[in-house]
């Protein structure tokens, strides 16, 4: 495998393929084991984990990288294989969550900033020996306009924050998946999330071009244009694609490796019917496929339920919902194919 950094991105947007995101910190899997009633422990996670990166179907035709958690990077499987070696023999590449969490913005309650650039170029080598070849850092832009929220600054301080990130990763010989997540947990319409999105991605890319990142050499993970979760309308697919489609021709650079969407709290269905709606009109300057988590994972996790018994049906789950995302990276999908599982 080629160690260009355009060469990586290209790879990690493949046609039809997208990004696993299998980097849940440790208190975010637990959640999700409660959900299951499982214990999370650093063996039931490798389990769980290294059932997905086993899933030959879904990681060989459909996923093109895993998105890992620092523990999992490191970990073994049960039979002493390296996880990281697992997803290389599917030919999928290894990637790193290097992002320490969004903490309050002192001084702009209801903002945050994502901390971790301390130490980040060391830990970048650490994980370069360790197998990673790509890197994500999420900046959170939270939606509350009757508090102001977001602040210009807050916007300001993320998108730097990703421009002094990515620059790190790409001297260390890492592709940045720079994600600057517009949530979609308010009260607001779908209009007041494209005005935040395009104020957002305008400002990361002036902060991008002023580090010398090479845009070749970057993944953009961004959210879709939707309405708020709060504000009681759910957009439809025609629409969330036409307003996304709108916003990144108005911000994103032709030149960047491609855009891999997070599902950002959609259902399963919802993130697939999406995604394939945007790429139904196209053709389009980039590519555009999934970095989904909790869309490609509800599924499988529920069958699992923790249980050896359970692997070969939760990688059959895992394997759908991949091959449905698979088909809506170009445009393919038909709800009919959700009922033919």
């Amino acid at each position: 495998m080629s160690e260009r950094l355009e060469d990586i991105a290209a790879a990690m947007v493949a046609d039809g393929k997208g990004l696993l995101a299998a980097d849940e910190s440790s208190g975010t899997i637990k959640k999700r084991f409660d959900v299951i009633g499982v214990e999370s422990t650093a063996d039931s996670r490798r389990d769980y984990r290294e059932m997905m990166f086993r899933a030959r179907e879904a990681m060989t035709r459909y996923i093109s990288g895993v998105i890992l958690y620092d523990e999992t990077i490191r970990q073994k499987a049960a039979d002493g294989t390296p996880l990281v070696d697992i997803i290389k023999a599917t030919g999928a590449i290894p990637g790193i969550k290097v992002d320490a969490g969004a903490k309050p913005l002192a001084g702009y309650p209801g903002d945050t900033i994502t901390e971790g650039l301390d130490g980040l170029r060391e830990r970048l080598a650490d994980y370069y020996k360790l197998g990673a070849r790509f890197a994500k850092w999420r900046a959170v832009i939270d939606i509350d306009v009757a508090r102001g929220v977001p602040s210009a600054t807050s916007i300001g301080s993320n998108a730097h924050a990703l421009a002094r990130y990515a620059a790190l990763c790409q001297e260390a010989g890492i592709v940045p998946i720079v994600e600057p997540e517009v949530l979609m947990d308010g009260a607001h319409d779908i209009g007041t999330c494209y005005e935040i999105s395009k104020a957002t991605l305008t400002k990361l890319y002036t902060e991008l071009y002023a580090a010398r990142v090479v845009l070749e050499g970057t993944i953009l993970k961004p959210n879709m244009v939707l309405a708020g979760k709060k504000s009681g309308n759910s957009s439809r697919p025609e629409e969330v694609a036409e307003k996304t489609i709108k916003l990144f021709r108005e911000t994103v650079p032709a030149a960047i490796g491609g855009i891999a969407f997070l599902s950002g709290g959609q259902s399963d269905e919802e993130a697939t019917a999406n995604l394939n709606a945007i790429n139904a009109i196209g053709p389009h300057p980039w590519k555009l496929t999934f970095s989904y988590g909790r869309a490609l994972q509800a599924a499988p996790q529920k069958a699992w339920g923790g249980k050896a018994a359970n692997v070969a049906a939760a990688q059959a789950a895992f394997a759908h919902r991949a091959h449905m995302n698979h088909l809506a990276a170009l445009g393919k999908w038909q709800p009919e194919l959700e009922q033919a599982a």
